[in-house]
């Protein structure tokens, strides 16, 4: 069992920076991949960003690759966004996700963890 929690989300203008973070816990949590994803108002949710267990693979979603940085830090059971150069379209709540599958994916309902997420506004 993983318990997941958010937080660093708020309301930030067009071109600024949000870090979020995601505590995580269990002992096992470096068996997890981990996964950002966000769900806008009126939307599906979609990933943002995944990172294996031991923090070598990342992948990103086209739109903000090159703006969003994903890691993990084990030793401290954390997950963290860092979020650069945030657009309106940014604007969603975000979710901190375990999957504790061999197969790292992006797909939301492989993973098992979720967080209550965490409101992410950006201003034009």
């Amino acid at each position: 069992q993983v318990q997941l929690v958010e937080s660093g989300g708020g309301l930030v203008q067009a071109g600024g920076s949000l870090r979020l973070s995601c505590a995580a816990s269990g002992r096992t949590f470096s068996t997890y991949h981990m996964g950002w994803f966000r769900q806008a108002s009126g939307k599906e949710r979609e990933f943002v960003a995944i990172i294996s267990t031991s923090g070598v693979r990342k992948y990103y979603a086209d739109s903000v690759k090159g703006r969003f940085t994903i890691s993990r830090d084990n030793a401290e059971n954390m997950v963290y966004l860092q979020m650069n150069s945030l657009k309106p379209e940014d604007t969603a709540v975000y979710y901190c996700a375990a999957d504790g599958d061999l197969v790292l994916t992006s797909e939301a309902l492989k993973y098992d963890y979720w967080g209550q997420g965490t409101q992410v506004t950006v201003s034009s």
